[in-house]
Parts: C-alpha cells; structure tokens; sequence
C-alpha cells in the first residue's frame, strides 16, 4: 500500500493514533489528526512537532471543500459503524485499521493472540518462553506498544508477538498471522459490538484472513472456538485443561503434555488459577510452534513473574492480602480472578458498564465473599443484580473501598480488585486504575 503524497486522516489520537501519524508521515503522506475530543497539551505539543493539523470529527472537518482524504485510519478505540464512516465508506473512501495499517510495513512472521480474557498474559508469556529459547522476537499491540510502533525494529528474522482486541481485529483485511491464537470467547464489549455473535465475529476475523500455511491455536474447552476451527485455512492446534486434544497441549496428572510428550509440571506454574493455567498451555505451544524446544519452556515457565494488573500481589499487611486485577473488565474475567481464591474475599466491583449480564457472579460471591465493594458508575446495576446474594459496602471511590477493606478485614481475608467493568467513568484506562490501587494499598499502614 503506497501512501507517498496521499491526504489521509487519522481518526482518534491516543497511542496507536499516534504511532499511526508517525508511521504515515515517515511514509510520506499528508496527514490530518481527527478525535471526538480536544488534544491534550501533551498531544498537540506531539502533532504541533510532526506538523500534523488537528480537527475536530465532523461532517465539515472531513469531507468539506478539499479536504476529502484518499485514506481514513481508525485507532481502535473508535467504532467503525459510527454514521460519518459509514458514509465515508459510500462515498468509497477505503478505510483502515492501525494494525492493518502496519502489516503492510512490519517484516518477520507475527503472531497473534486475541480472546476475551487473558491474552495480555499470554501475549507477555509468549515473549518470554520465546526470548528464553532464543529465538528473536519482539511484543506488542493491545499490551501496550503499537503494532505501528513495532515497525522500525522490526526484521525478516525476528517474531512480532502481538496482543489483538475485538476493536483492533474488525479492521483487518490483508493482516496475516503466521500462527494464530483465540483463548477463550465470553460477553465482552457489547456497549460497542452490540450481541456476543458480532463480538465473536471480530475475533473470528484474524482466522479469516489466514491461509493453509499458517497455524491456528484454540482452546478445545471453549465452545465458540470450536466453531472458529471451522473457517479456519490453517491447521489446527489445540489446547484443554480438562481432556485429551486431537493436536496439540493437554494437562494429565498434572503434567503439561505436547503431543503426549510431557514437558513441564502444574506445579512449576507460579500464577493463580485455572485461567492461567491454560493461559500457560497456550503460549508453551505456540512457542513449541515457532520452533522453541520442549525442554527450554519448564525453567521458563517457571520464572515467569506474571503480568501487571492481572492477579497481581501487591502486599501482606496485618494478615491481609491485597490482589490488584484491574485488567478484569468482564464479568467473566472477574469470575476467574474469584476462582483463584476460596473463601474470605473482600472484591472490588465497579467502573463504567459494557452492557454486562452481572448475575453471574451471584453464586461464586455467595460461596466465598465477605462482602463486595461497589465503586463506579455501574454500581447501581451491579447492586440490583446480586442484592440478597452478597453483602455489598457502597464505596463510590477506591480510595473509599481501600480503606474500608483496612478497617474490616481480618488476618486471613484477601482484597481484591477484580471490577468486572471498563475503567472509564473515573480513570483514563485500566492501568492507571490498577497503578491507583496498589498506591493506596502500599500507603496504609
């Protein structure tokens, strides 16, 4: 794709915006930045260097007198079916994703790991067993650095291992992942994609765009990602905690088995629960895929540390544990994170509602929380649909929950921060959430 002396608009300035305009002027196109919401300084100071000019998304803005682009590019925050693209796309304007964008200037194999929860633990694990074998890669997208960020170093010899979301996949078109892998697909992300079968459309597309030369990975247990098998081109690994797989990785007693070959011990695998568990499956075998032998990924797994936000441990004070899992959007993300601890648990929920069914959390609340701390927006929904399962403390902020966890707790509890909402209505993003929590916990005394 040749974008030299192209005008093409980027739609939405975060991080991947940004690497976007980057990557595009390095390219040499006239670049407009478009957003629903006004730059920071820190972001017009970064457009004001690149000479880049800021407008605000409109009808006018994009499609007055000579300003129709030749391209548009969406950051993934940003809903392709919102009505100004939608007649951009009548009017034959081709519109692109920033990771579809970098795959036409990214060189070396990829692979791409998307689900519903896990894959940034994944994704981080990959590297690592990768790194520990020596074979050369480097690791991006949803984690953290922009698949667009990734294209200066990257080369013909070294993986990119990338984190993809629902939002970064239903772009896609000629993007192609050598191996690909889908870990788990539950309610996520409806406020955005509308019903669970447009959501799993968006995933399914990154078998899609395969072909019978590459490898797909998929999680036996998940009955969605069996279907996926079905439109996959590539062949089919598999991955289960619970039973035998046709191909690829399989846990009996409690031994991690590659085609039947045992390879490493459950009991080396530092991380909580039964999600990481096969969060571990899938990446020693997508590593095993790309070449890494059997006998590196024990010591490798072991010496993992885990993954910011994602049943992270915090501290032990007066007896008390303290897990920050704000990466836990959805509710089924959170039932994990519930999964991991058996009983004494005091849980923070909250944050800005996906349209999320919360009921499920009624019975694993029931059996082993002392009390949830509602914080957030979507406090009153979560409150209405577990009332008379679970006593529930009306905290409204976190610094509120943290303290009265400290108050209440007793030597034995653990407080978690498992939210099972996005982090939007009081924080920029899950992360600052995640780093807000473990401030106020580290700061008690």
């Amino acid at each position: 794709m040749q974008f030299s002396n192209k005008s093409v608009v980027v739609v939405g300035i975060k991080r991947s915006g940004m690497a976007a305009i980057e990557l595009l002027i390095k390219e040499g196109a006239r670049v407009r930045a478009m957003d629903m919401q006004l730059p920071s300084t820190e972001e017009q100071a970064r457009l004001d260097a690149l000479g880049v000019p800021f407008f605000s998304q409109t009808v006018e803005s994009l499609f007055g007198v000579n300003r129709t682009p030749d391209f548009i590019v969406l950051s993934p925050g940003v809903p392709l079916d919102t009505p100004l693209f939608v007649e951009a796309a009548r009017r034959g304007i081709p519109i692109t994703g920033e990771v579809e964008l970098a795959s036409h200037f990214l060189e070396g194999p990829t692979i791409g790991i998307t689900g519903s929860n896990g894959k940034t633990t994944t994704t981080g694990l990959t590297g690592h067993l990768l790194s520990a074998a020596n074979i050369p890669n480097q690791v991006g997208g949803n984690i953290g650095t922009a698949v667009t960020s990734l294209v200066a170093s990257s080369n013909e010899d070294q993986w990119n291992v990338l984190e993809l979301s629902s939002f970064q996949l239903e772009t896609v078109s000629s993007f192609e992942a050598r191996i690909a892998a889908c870990l788990n697909v539950t309610p996520d992300h409806l406020d955005r994609h509308g019903t669970l079968e447009r959501y799993a459309a968006a995933k399914k597309r990154i078998f899609e765009t395969q072909t019978n030369l590459d490898l797909a990975v998929l999680n036996y247990d998940d009955a969605i990602c069996r279907q996926f098998a079905a439109v996959a081109k590539a062949e089919v690994y598999w991955f289960s905690s619970t039973q035998p797989v046709p191909l690829g990785v399989a846990l009996e007693n409690n031994q991690l088995l590659y085609c039947g070959e045992p390879f490493a011990n459950r009991d080396q695998i530092k991380l909580r629960g039964i999600h990481n568990l096969e969060n571990v499956m899938a990446a020693s075998l997508i590593a095993r895929l790309t070449g890494a032998p059997l006998d590196s990924l024990a010591s490798a797994i072991h010496s993992f540390p885990g993954v910011e936000h994602r049943l992270e441990f915090v501290r032990e004070l007066n007896g008390v544990q303290y897990f920050n899992d704000s990466k836990a959007t959805n509710v089924d993300a959170a039932l994990k994170a519930i999964a991991a601890f058996s009983q004494n648990l005091w849980i923070i929920l909250g944050g800005k509602d996906k349209g999320s069914d919360y009921r499920p959390l009624r019975e694993p609340l029931q059996a082993s929380a002392k009390a949830v701390l509602l914080i957030g927006a979507a406090a009153p929904l979560i409150n209405e649909a577990l009332e008379g399962a679970v006593s529930m403390i009306h905290c409204e902020t976190m610094p509120a929950a943290i303290h009265y966890s400290h108050a209440h707790a007793q030597p034995g509890d653990v407080v978690l921060l498992a939210p099972a909402c996005a982090s939007f209505d009081q924080y920029q993003n899950y992360e600052e959430r995640g780093r807000h929590f473990k401030q106020l916990v580290s700061e008690l005394f």
